[in-house]
């Protein structure tokens, strides 16, 4: 079941989506969804290829933009915020529980000068823990 949580008006994150949860995504409004969850992290999870095909048949958006330890920082940031930059939205991000999506977005927004108590706010209420964040976001945000 799609359990989208909003961190803004315009992006949503979830844990890892299934086959049915593209129509319902269509159904609640999203219109893009970008996967930030690496092939092949768990057995039979949904591949990117085949969250594509399923995007494309219920008229979504989608992007793969794989997130581990490895690539988690400042240019994959700039790669998510361009993309919710630039594909329509609403967006509904997902990995496998919500937070590399959050953590990306929360990258972005401090760098575009968003206050970090608000990014920390936001991610909190949707029960991600971003405050061991809190002083790379205050660099980001300072610049």
């Amino acid at each position: 079941m799609l359990t989208p949580r909003p961190l803004t008006d315009s992006l949503s994150v979830a844990p890892q989506i299934e086959e049915a949860d593209f129509a319902q995504a269509k159904a609640l409004g999203f219109r893009t969804i970008i996967n930030n969850r690496p092939d092949g992290e768990e057995p039979g999870q949904l591949t990117s290829a085949r969250g594509a095909e399923l995007a494309k048949e219920a008229g979504l958006d989608y992007v793969y933009l794989p997130v581990n330890q490895s690539n988690l920082g400042p240019q994959t940031a700039a790669a998510f915020a361009e993309a919710l930059a630039n594909l329509p939205g609403p967006v509904l991000a997902h990995c496998r529980s919500g937070t590399r999506s959050t953590i990306l977005w929360s990258l972005g927004a401090a760098a575009n000068g968003t206050p970090v108590n608000e990014i920390i706010e936001a991610a909190g209420r949707q029960g991600y823990d971003l405050s061991p964040y809190a002083g790379a976001l205050e660099s980001l945000a300072r610049g």
